[in-house]
């Protein structure tokens, strides 16, 4: 197939594109920018907007994998109208705008990568799956439910083929964001007040998330499926962190304060938010995905984490060394 990507030089893209080209797929990429090409066939589109014009890089096009969005970021407005705004002309309006002109270009099929943030938080205890009912709560999540909703309106209207995947945490290395902060954390390797969290996390390393994107765009059963996908194992963030340091070579100090007192510690010091991202759980069930359309993972979750973990090593070490020869 001839195959649209958005968002193609981000993490998930540049682990996809390889994957796809072994599979003998042409790749187009939807770039912002003259400068960034990641593939011989890029379109400079500009950004993504309610405003974007996808004729050129739609012509001969047969399927999409919509990967750009507006994810969180530190500037966001204060204001929690002005915020979720942002997030919706590109998320919203600008899958919108893609969607149509894909329809209108003959396109078969798109593949929206989205979030379980589009459906909760908090699994609570029992798993999240593809029938939980929806209850998002950011600007992010909200904003990417209603882009799935939007491009579901669309393939009923069209007759495009609609693939919705809503992946958790991803890892892997050249990952960024809040695994990299906690890579440096069990990197320094300080006493930590975790040891008495058990929660249930899922994650997906960046080569099974490409995977499962790649089979979604071939299977002829994915066409209308909303998909959860995740390495099949869960973690707790004390096994997290031991994992991790273990590949580090660094030690874990954990220790052991009640969850409450904890949520309150941090509360006090405006951190209430990082409580929930450490102790909350966030369990997906992918079964559809797996039993209906046979998706299995590339590595395990071990394999992924160590990949992972040497890779920052080796970044740290690569730093730590330039920075010492320039002093």
């Amino acid at each position: 197939m001839r195959i649209l990507i958005t968002g193609a030089t981000g993490f998930v893209g540049s682990a996809l594109i390889p994957i796809l080209a072994s599979h003998g797929h042409h790749i187009r990429a939807a770039v912002r920018h003259p400068g960034a090409a990641p593939v011989p066939d890029s379109v400079v589109t500009g950004d993504i907007g309610p405003d974007t014009d996808w004729s050129c890089a739609l012509r001969g096009i047969d399927a999409v994998i919509h990967l750009a969005a507006r994810v969180h970021h530190m500037n966001d407005p204060a204001d929690p109208g002005e915020a979720i705004e942002a997030y919706r002309r590109i998320n919203v309006e600008g899958t919108r705008r893609l969607a149509e002109a894909a329809a209108r270009a003959g396109v078969r099929r798109i593949v929206f990568v989205s979030t379980i943030k589009a459906v909760t938080e908090n699994s609570g205890d029992r798993p999240v799956t593809e029938a939980t009912p929806p209850a998002p709560e950011t600007a992010y999540g909200i904003s990417k439910l209603e882009a799935e909703r939007a491009l579901t309106a669309i393939g009923a209207r069209t007759g495009l083929e609609t693939v919705i995947l809503r992946p958790p945490l991803v890892y892997g290395p050249g990952v960024g964001a809040n695994f990299l902060r906690l890579l440096a954390l069990c990197r320094h390797a300080p006493p930590l007040p975790l040891g008495a969290i058990h929660n249930r996390r899922s994650l997906i390393f960046v080569e099974n998330l490409a995977g499962a994107i790649t089979l979604c765009v071939e299977h002829p059963k994915a066409a209308g499926g909303c998909f959860l996908v995740h390495d099949g194992r869960t973690l707790s963030t004390p096994e997290l962190i031991r994992t991790l340091a273990a590949t580090l070579d660094r030690p874990t100090r954990l220790f052991s304060v009640p969850p409450p007192l904890l949520r309150g510690a941090l509360k006090l010091v405006g951190k209430g938010d990082a409580y929930e991202r450490l102790a909350a759980s966030l369990e997906l069930d992918d079964s559809a995905l797996r039993r209906g359309l046979g998706w299995q993972p590339f590595w395990s979750q071990e394999d992924g984490l160590r990949l992972t973990a040497e890779w920052f090593n080796a970044s740290a070490d690569l730093t730590n060394s330039t920075t010492k020869g320039t002093s």
